[in-house]
């Protein structure tokens, strides 16, 4: 159902740094700190979400969830994106050679990234996905390659939200300014004034009892 007034509703956040950037706005407001103003009267957000964490780490979160616990949103893949950053830089004989490793890659993140997402839809509480956005390195040559590598990455992450029918936020045409960075791979306090106005917006207008997925691009 649409967000409305009713209280008691606590909005959780789990996965990763892109919600948990506290330590790169230097004393800025946080993902978290611009969406508590944005929801309703009587509305709460609660952060579980934790700097460094990757998707196998989710459950590690949920332990921790609130009695209340209304909502769930998600943005956890870009660590496991990061610890597999080895495979741009390896020699591969052939093109078909590096394919096989990129499958082999993405494989591995979908089955973890499907097991996290059956533990979190478990506890029953409408939830929405987020993909992973686009890194702003400085070098060209290394952005073209970690956007290219991040293609199967949020390919997984759209796919496991049609088949859970649930909503999902598209961070990489959310944060789509350099402005929106704090480092190449943390969002600023711009960044996540942004994301938590697409959270807010989502929370508001989408309908959850209706178990199709839609996609949220901007926040309003």
């Amino acid at each position: 159902m649409p967000m409305t007034t009713v209280t008691q509703q606590n909005v959780v956040l789990l996965g990763d740094s892109v919600f948990d950037n506290g330590a790169y706005v230097s004393g800025g407001r946080t993902v978290y700190g611009h969406l508590q103003p944005r929801l309703p009267k009587g509305w709460q957000a609660t952060l579980l979400a934790v700097d460094g964490h990757t998707a196998r780490d989710v459950s590690r979160q949920l332990v921790r969830l609130p009695p209340n616990a209304s909502h769930l949103v998600i943005s956890v893949g870009g660590n496991d994106a990061l610890g597999q950053m080895n495979v741009l830089s390896e020699k591969a004989q052939s093109m078909t050679d590096a394919l096989n490793r990129m499958a082999a890659v993405s494989e591995a993140f979908q089955r973890s990234y499907q097991k996290m997402l059956e533990e979190v839809l478990a506890h029953g509480l409408p939830t929405a996905l987020c993909t992973i956005y686009y890194p702003r390195f400085p070098d060209p040559t290394m952005q073209r390659l970690a956007v290219t590598a991040l293609a199967p990455f949020n390919d997984s992450i759209i796919l496991e939200a049609f088949r859970a029918g649930i909503p999902l936020l598209d961070l990489r045409l959310i944060c789509d300014d350099a402005a929106d960075y704090a480092n190449p791979i943390e969002p600023s306090v711009k960044g996540g004034e942004k994301i938590a106005t697409a959270i807010a917006t989502l929370l508001r207008e989408h309908d959850f009892a209706s178990s199709r997925t839609e996609v949220f691009t901007s926040g309003r």
